[in-house]
Order: C-alpha cells, then structure tokens, then sequence
C-alpha cells in the first residue's frame, strides 16, 4: 500500500486579509502557519506532501515555505491554473477567480496516488487532527466512495475580529456524515454563535454543533467524483457567473452524499482551531504557538 499524501491548498490570496497570509511569520522562529501542519502531519507518520500553489508566488513560496521542510518529508509541487478544463470548454473572457478547491485537486491529480488529507495553507488543525487523520487513511480503500472529515466544534472555530464562513454538520448516530449547510456569515455574541443570511436576521447555533474546517480525507474514487462532475459545473457556470462561479469541495462532497453515491465519516476533533481570517487575528494566533511552544508541543525552529 502507498503512503498516505498531505495536500495543502495555498493557491489562493487571502481577499478579507489583504495579502499573502500564507507566507506570512506567525512562529518564534518566522515559521508560517502550514510549516506547523506540516510538522504535525510528519509525527503523525505522513512521508509526502503536496503544495498547491500558483506559478505566480513559486519562487516566494519555495524560499520562505518549501525549503524549510525539503528532507524531513517528500515535496511535491502542483498549480493550480485556470486553463487546466477540459475541452471544448474555454476560459471565459475577464475570468481571474480560481476555478474553486474541486478543481485545485483537478490539478494534482497526477500526485495523488494514494488516499490523502486535503487542507487548507491557513489553518492551523492541531496535533490530534492529524493523527487522527493518517490512522484512518492507512485504513481507507483507493477505489471506494468512503471518505472521512475531520471536524471541530463551532465555539472553538469562531473569531472576535469579525464574520466566519463554516459547513454546519449534520451527523447520524453512527458517526456519519448525512449534510453540510454553508453558513456564509456567523459571528461571535453573547448568546453564542450566530448565523445570518440576509445581513439582519440572526439565528443562534449550538456552541458545540459540528462544523467542517476543511479538513478530508479523500482518495482515488473522489478525485472520479469531481472529474466526472466537472463539465456541468463548467456548463451552468459559464452561463450564469463565469467570471465567479466556484467548483467547491465541500459542495462536490455534499452532492455525493445527497445522491447515495458515497459515506463520509466524521471524526471529532477536540482541539482548538487558528486561523488569520482578519489582519487582526494575527496576534492571537502568534501568542497562541508561543504559549505551545514555551509549553514543549514544538521546538523552535521548528525544523532544527
């Protein structure tokens, strides 16, 4: 059996941020968010991992990310671009949005080999998250529509700073995952989690209810999933928002399930999410690696 692959998605910029939080220092020792990811996965027992970035930022990305983990783990690199769609399909004119995170694992399909994690450059996930991961992908079959997620409890997801976008989870009494609702805007109260759809209207969430961080564990059978569904995702987006129109991975998932085409089984994680949704989350996450590293979770630097 091949090793289990770490994918992190860092194609894209960070629009509420305002730049390139991807590459930005949160660690004592200038590490950038994914460089913990990728240390976590390394001890959870992850040999390979695969960054997804653009042609644009490779050479940036490579000196201040990749270099730092070449030879403590097998690094690959593949790109998401906009004029990978099959033919007869062409990019619409004025388009520059990513075609979505279904297509971003369009794209590395030829690394994908084996069953893997895909993630986000801008998370931090936790230990448990990936160890929790890798002892199912070892167990996962390459060709069977049964893949898993990762989720984490709404309260320990949310930020003081502003808006989050979450999956809210609809999960049986087996474990398994049967919906996820986009909640575009939710927001921290005194109550608790708020969500609203219209700007107006707030409806109150359940502190503990599951949300999904995008974090999956996916394989061979996936990635057929979303070649096969991406020409009408590309016909109806070409008609109604090409210039915006997204092929999202959650969205790919959620549609598998709804059509009995597949299981999801959810793995509860107890851990604290990080993430730099806003400029002035960055703070909070910096004090919170510091006060892990002081703690002994990480040395500093983190790669020697």
């Amino acid at each position: 059996m091949k090793e289990p692959i770490l994918l992190i998605m860092a194609a894209g910029m960070g629009s509420r941020y305002g730049g390139l939080k991807q590459m930005d220092p949160i660690g004592p020792a200038g590490e950038v968010i994914l460089h913990f990811s990728v240390y976590d996965a390394i001890r959870a027992g992850f040999k390979r991992v695969v960054f997804l970035i653009k042609h644009e930022i490779e050479e940036d990305f490579k000196r201040l990310v990749g270099d730092r983990v070449a030879g403590k783990i097998e690094v690959s690199y593949a790109f998401q671009e906009l004029n990978k769609i099959p033919a007869p399909f062409t990019v619409p004119e004025g388009r520059v949005k990513p075609w979505g995170t279904s297509h971003a694992l369009l794209c590395c399909k030829e690394f994908l080999d084996a069953p893997f994690i895909a993630i986000n450059a801008d998370d931090y996930y936790g230990v448990e998250a990936f160890q929790t991961a890798y002892d199912a992908l070892i167990k996962m079959d390459n060709d069977t529509p049964e893949w898993m997620m990762v989720g984490y409890r709404l309260s320990n997801t949310t930020t003081a700073n502003g808006y989050v976008s979450r999956g809210v989870c609809q999960v049986d009494a087996n474990g398994f995952l049967t919906d996820v609702e986009e909640r575009l805007h939710i927001v921290e109260s005194s109550d608790g989690p708020l969500f609203t759809e219209d700007g107006t209207h707030y409806t109150l969430l359940p502190r503990d209810v599951t949300v999904s961080m995008n974090f999956w564990g996916l394989n061979k059978a996936f990635l057929k999933e979303i070649e096969d569904g991406f020409p009408a995702f590309l016909t109806k987006a070409i008609a109604e928002n090409p210039l915006k129109g997204e092929y999202l991975l959650p969205r790919s998932i959620n549609e598998a399930l709804q059509a009995g085409r597949a299981k999801v089984r959810v793995l509860e994680c107890g851990s604290r999410w990080f993430g730099v949704t806003y400029p002035e989350d960055r703070q909070g996450v910096v004090d919170a690696v510091k006060k892990m590293t002081d703690e002994g979770l990480y040395p500093t630097p983190l790669f020697g």
